[in-house]
């Protein structure tokens, strides 16, 4: 933890914090450089653009302004959806899409949204990426064994026992998802190895052991293919730009801003837990992350968002200053520049295999079943929102699980509790506490109109907080049928008129103090509240 984090200027890049960030950053660069090019692969554009999005991650989002030592480059969380662009647009498109994802990103930062994606139910953000993490996994799977995955998700998940079938019917395949499920076993076992093995970041040590054991024994796996970084970069033409007048390029847009906001500033959330310094600014982390998609986007490369893993890793390899994600861009940036042909002798299994191992951590099983105790709707929401995005699709899923969680949140609020004590003589005693809504009216209404009309009812307001015109004016009515069933008048009065002490009385011959006579014109009914707004 560090008491004091500052911006890199040249009076605070120190000797010991210039060594601490420079350490840091070469464990980013490793961490980062084999998810870099898997989360391309996966997304179905070339390997070189996901470098394009980690190097302008680190020199453009990372020089500015929002949170100190987050760290951004193209996620996992992404690569569903954009595949799905990639398929749908094409790949010239995508760099249309990202660019306006990042100026409206640029724009929600100016108009001061970013603290209110904080709003965002927490349960359709884990919902959105355990679907998107479910349907990685199934995806990844089919590239581990060496063939074409179905379109949707739910096929994907329904070829899954075929494939495991398919992938030990021919030598090809049997060797490229077993090369794969080594891999995945290296990632699990990475934490168990002595110390100085696990000095070595687990993406690149067992993307480094696939790579030697594929070489080693001639697997015949498929390789990443390597086009040339500045052949693989394209600025988006005039006759692109068209393809914003489609509804479903605008759906596109719509999903990548708001999936790529709610991670990168849920990301930054969490990363401020995890050290004692300046806390994130959202506004300007918003900017700065549509700062680097705007550049993404005119370079034709792959979205960009803040990313945990990194983050969480140049935390704890002792950053100090946002000089640390800066230079992580210049190794991404040099190695790019310098050694590119080395990513040709990559296995594919092996990249699919990271994606798997960190879709699995997309989807919060333990976290479930400590929810599920307290919260049993925070599971329903995260549930059905991570099932939509696997049946429907990402755009439809995430709005799904949001409307889902705001009926939640409307039903939760319109909770009411209505008591009743019958002692066997004198008034019927009922007492209303939580919020009366018109949710919950028909049920309220029903246990009412039970009670016995032969008798005086007292009603007891005083335990709400909130009392809305539909239950208002549904009491009043019903005040008025019991009442007219006596023979005794019944009269109304109003708490806010008089301050009278928060009972109805209904059929009864009293008058409780304080009340007011005439509140309900040629009405035989009485309400009297005192409700706290």
């Amino acid at each position: 933890m560090h008491p004091t984090l500052r911006s890199p200027t040249l009076k605070t890049l120190k000797a010991p914090t210039l060594r601490q960030d420079f350490a840091a950053s070469l464990v980013v660069f490793l961490v980062a450089l084999p998810l870099c090019v898997g989360v391309a692969v996966a997304s179905g554009v070339p390997a070189e653009l996901g470098l394009v999005t980690g190097i302008v991650g680190g020199l453009v989002a990372g020089a500015l302004p929002g949170s100190s030592l987050q760290v951004s480059g193209p996620a996992a969380g992404m690569t569903v959806l954009v595949l799905e662009a990639v398929r749908a647009y094409g790949l010239p498109v995508l760099g249309v899409i990202v660019l306006a994802t990042g100026l409206l990103q640029l724009l929600m930062g100016a108009l001061r949204w970013g603290r209110w994606f904080r709003a965002i139910s927490v349960s359709v953000v884990e919902g959105m990426l355990a679907g998107i993490g479910l349907v990685l996994i199934a995806g990844q799977l089919y590239s581990m064994a060496g063939t074409e995955a179905p379109d949707t998700g739910l096929a994907k998940l329904a070829g899954l026992p075929g494939l495991l079938a398919d992938a030990f019917g021919s030598s090809g395949a049997r060797a490229s998802f077993l090369l794969g499920a080594g891999t995945i076993a290296v990632l699990v076992l990475w934490k168990r190895l002595p110390r100085q093995v696990r000095a070595v970041p687990a993406p690149l040590g067992a993307v480094a052991l696939a790579t030697l054991a594929s070489a080693a024994l001639a697997l015949p796996v498929a390789k990443v293919e390597v086009h040339g970084l500045l052949d693989s970069v394209r600025l988006p033409q005039a006759g692109d730009f068209a393809e914003l007048a489609g509804i479903g390029v605008l759906g596109t847009v719509l999903a990548f801003t708001l999936i790529a906001s709610a991670e990168s500033l849920f990301s930054a959330a969490a990363v401020d837990r995890l050290h004692d310094g300046p806390r994130t600014q959202y506004d300007k982390e918003l900017m700065a992350q549509g700062a680097g998609n705007t550049l993404c986007g005119l370079l034709g490369a792959l979205p960009m968002t803040a990313v945990i893993v990194r983050s969480a890793a140049n935390v704890q390899a002792g950053a100090r200053t946002k000089a640390s994600r800066i230079m992580h861009g210049v190794w991404l940036l040099l190695f790019a520049a310098l050694l590119p042909a080395a990513l040709a002798v990559i296995p594919l299994p092996a990249l699919a295999a990271v994606l798997v191992h960190a879709g699995c951590k997309l989807v919060p099983v333990r976290a479930l079943t400590a929810l599920w105790r307290d919260h049993r709707g925070e599971v329903l929401v995260l549930t059905v929102t991570a099932v939509s995005i696997v049946a429907v699709g990402m755009f439809e899923g995430v709005l799904i699980g949001l409307a889902l969680a705001v009926a939640k949140t409307a039903w939760d609020a319109s909770h009411v509790r209505l008591d009743v004590t019958d002692k066997g003589a004198g008034p019927v005693q009922a007492r209303l506490s939580g919020n009366a809504t018109f949710l919950r009216l028909p049920r309220l209404l029903d246990t009412l109109e039970s009670l016995p009309h032969d008798r005086p009812v007292e009603l007891d307001l005083s335990g709400l907080h909130h009392l809305d015109h539909a239950c208002r004016t549904a009491l009043e009515n019903w005040a008025a049928r019991h009442g007219g069933a006596g023979v005794e008048r019944v009269k109304v009065t109003s708490a806010v008129m008089s301050g009278a002490t928060g009972r109805v009385t209904a059929g009864g011959s009293g008058t409780v103090p304080g009340e007011s006579p005439g509140a309900v014109p040629g009405g035989s009914g009485a309400v009297s509240e005192k409700v706290r707004e």
